[in-house]
């Protein structure tokens, strides 16, 4: 029952962009809350300075860029470097032709990387050193 003495409590929750199956965007997006995208991206992908913002790229998903987000999720194939401020997590079918840049990661078996782990933290250190010397690195996690 509602009193005049009792406030209604609002939840609000981000909102969340589609990029549906069949549908290819050619250009870069900028955007405030979460981004699924199931279908191809041809650009780069900037979040908001929103630290809610999460990007899916769900089985099936593809994007042609560069991706800039506080949290990403990944199921799909990337052509591009990935940098994430907060987490990242690679699924099963989660594949990345570019360089992926962390804070925190989680990567489940089947994933692909193919380039370099770059731990966040390590820019503010002038002699970090990636994990391999290599130009590319071919992270594939296994049992």
């Amino acid at each position: 029952m509602w009193g005049k003495d009792k406030e209604m409590a609002i939840q609000t929750s981000n909102s969340t962009t589609l990029i549906s199956k069949d549908s290819e965007i050619i250009g870069d997006i900028k955007f405030a809350g979460d981004l699924e995208i199931q279908g191809l991206v041809r650009g780069n992908i900037i979040a908001s300075s929103d630290n809610g913002s999460t990007i899916r790229l769900v089985d099936g998903g593809r994007v042609e860029g560069e991706i800039h987000a506080p949290k990403v999720i990944i199921n799909g194939e990337i052509k591009g470097d990935v940098h994430s401020a907060e987490h990242i997590e690679l699924a099963a079918k989660a594949r990345v032709d570019g360089n992926v840049h962390y804070n925190l990661i989680e990567m489940v078996k089947g994933a692909q990387i193919n380039g370099s782990l770059v731990y966040a933290g390590a820019a503010k250190h002038s002699a970090a050193t990636p994990i391999s010397q290599k130009s590319a690195v071919i992270a594939e996690v296994v049992d």
